[in-house]
């Protein structure tokens, strides 16, 4: 004779989840809803079906599919600013943080990468911040070693390298080759950072 039938309400339920628990399951959800649907079809019901929660507990925590996704990657694949590069070069630092953002690319897929851009309007700007802020610390340990002089640098100079690299994400739809980002680094980026400096804005 089988064990007796756990009743429904003898059950652990979903929607008694809180907090860190509940943000997780929401994320790892939504990472294995984007495989299985891809970004097009993925949508917040989905996400909400899977885990076993409401849709509106999703939009009070991300205001849409986009924040969502960026967080569920953050969560899976982890964050490039969780560990900023301090390799003793500059150039190298740069390059690190580069082909981390390749990298990634090649892990999600480039549809994921180009939807996320296509809807680039929709997304908070601490998103987008998180990127100049590891380029920020990158350039100011530079600074401390000597590297390059201290300056008020404007945010599209420090910007420049990841913005790159998203544009050639975007207009090849193909993993980013390493002699590209080279090229990105060695051709633009450093030129730039000992060029005649120009005033933040």
């Amino acid at each position: 004779m089988g064990q007796p039938r756990e009743r429904e309400s003898e059950r652990p339920a979903a929607t008694r989840r809180r907090g860190d628990a509940l943000e997780a399951a929401i994320l790892e959800a939504a990472w294995a809803e984007l495989a299985e649907t891809g970004y097009p079809q993925l949508t917040m019901e989905g996400v909400a079906a899977r885990a076993r929660t409401g849709k509106q507990v999703l939009y009070r925590r991300w205001r849409n599919r986009a924040e969502l996704v960026i967080a569920a990657m953050r969560h899976s694949t982890g964050s490039i600013a969780d560990d900023i590069p301090d390799t003793g070069s500059l150039r190298e630092d740069v390059l690190t943080v580069l082909r981390r953002m390749a990298a990634r690319q090649e892990q999600i897929g480039a549809d994921v990468i180009h939807g996320l851009m296509a809807e680039a309007v929709d997304i908070g700007p601490e998103f987008p911040a998180l990127m100049h802020d590891v380029l920020l610390a990158v350039l100011r340990q530079a600074e401390r070693r000597g590297d390059i002089p201290a300056a008020d640098r404007s945010p599209r100079v420090v910007n420049l390298p990841a913005d790159l690299t998203r544009h050639e994400m975007l207009m090849t739809r193909r993993p980013v080759p390493d002699r590209v980002l080279t090229a990105i680094v060695d051709e633009v980026f450093l030129p730039l950072l000992t060029a005649a400096p120009h005033p933040a804005g």
